[in-house]
């Protein structure tokens, strides 16, 4: 099995000119990452690991495991998983992008674009919600996506195509969750607030402001919207028992129709995308030029965020471990039936990102991050 899984990673990934003298090294990395992954489907009940490493020369996609538990059909390095809030990073570098090109400013107010319309002002701390502490979850926002009014109908209406400002009118007259710029409250509303942003300024389309900016530029095939029930290449996605959403065990019905819209995530993930192109992106964003040098380190000055993990920060759309291997930057997605993990380490100038079609955390034998953690341990030097 190892050598075809090996002349699949070599033909899908061809090495830069500058790194053929490596060529063996990285058929090796191939060889143990497959392994590695092999293992972690084998040490529990995760179906599929989607998996990709990625460093300034080239990259490798891997996958191990099935397209679905019940499943014969192995999964494929470039089938697709919903992303997550892994998705999040796309919305923040447009943002970004905009405040490089003086179109944006940190300091705006979000009311400067939106505070015409009559809902504004009932969101919480509405008089002062910055793009810099949407961007940081330090607005106060409540998290829409889990109010009880707005599970019920998700699952009550699975054909309805959501507005952004039918999402926000769940946290409407809701107490803020801390105050302004006072801490840390992760909360997909606020990027649902910054994509209204995105395109009330460009007069585009998130999702095509994304497509023009990022994924073509960068050629990421494997990255697409999240954008209706039915999703090609998308593949199944396990929940749970305990779904907080309160989806079934099995995300996508026998016809491949995901049982709600995922249309709904929107700007707070709304990615689907393959663990190749997610490490490879991981790489452009944060150690290449998607922007400027005091930008990005901008957005990597991140501020406690406890909510995540003891000593976990989180910057502008980013999120900082301190790990065995130094400091990785990145960020994790939850999606139901789907998780993933990216990270890049600025010292080694290597991503990592892996991504399975389960969202249930007893299902996985150890964290994502630390699967991370170990695929870079595999691609340093001994």
């Amino acid at each position: 099995m190892l050598p075809s899984v090996l002349a699949a990673c070599l033909a899908l990934f061809a090495l830069a000119p500058a790194a053929q003298e490596r060529a063996a090294p990285r058929a090796e990395l191939g060889v143990r990452a497959q392994e590695r992954l092999a293992a972690f489907v084998a040490a529990a009940r995760v179906p599929g690991v989607s998996a990709g490493i990625a460093d300034e020369h080239d990259s490798l996609a891997l996958a191990a495991g099935k397209r679905a538990r019940a499943a014969e059909t192995p999964l494929a390095p470039d089938d697709l998983l919903c992303a997550g809030s892994t998705g999040k990073t796309f919305v923040a570098a447009v943002v970004l992008q905009l405040v490089q090109e003086k179109k944006l400013a940190l300091d705006e107010l979000a009311g400067e674009y939106l505070g015409a319309n009559e809902w504004f002002e009932h969101l919480p701390n509405a008089s002062e919600l910055t793009l810099e502490n949407l961007l940081a979850h330090r607005s106060g926002l409540p998290r829409y996506e889990f109010q009880p009014a707005f599970t019920r109908d998700l699952v009550a209406e699975p054909e309805r195509v959501w507005k952004p400002e039918e999402l926000l009118a769940y946290v409407q007259g809701l107490a803020p969750m801390v105050a302004a710029d006072q801490g840390f409250a992760y909360a997909d509303t606020n990027y649902i607030v910054l994509g209204m942003i995105v395109e009330r300024v460009t007069g585009a389309k998130l999702y095509a402001e994304v497509e023009r900016r990022l994924l073509r530029p960068l050629a990421l095939a494997h990255v697409r919207p999240q954008d209706g029930r039915v999703i090609p290449g998308l593949v199944q996605g396990h929940a749970g028992p305990h779904d907080p959403l309160g989806l079934p065990e099995l995300v996508l019905d026998e016809h491949g129709r995901f049982c709600v819209n995922p249309q709904f995530e929107w700007a707070g993930g709304g990615f689907v995308s393959s663990g190749g192109d997610l490490a490879r992106w991981a790489r452009a964003l944060y150690g290449g030029d998607v922007l400027g040098s005091e930008l990005r380190a901008r957005m990597l000055d991140g501020k406690p965020a406890p909510e995540l993990g003891s000593g976990v920060a989180y910057g502008l759309g980013a999120i900082v471990w301190k790990t065995p291997h130094g400091t990785a930057v990145g960020h994790d997605g939850f999606f139901p039936g789907y998780m993933s993990a990216m990270r890049y380490w600025p010292e080694h100038r290597i991503a990592v990102a892996v991504q399975v079609n389960t969202s249930e955390f007893a299902a996985l034998p150890y964290p994502l991050g630390r699967l991370c953690d170990e695929l870079l341990g595999l691609a340093l030097p001994e």
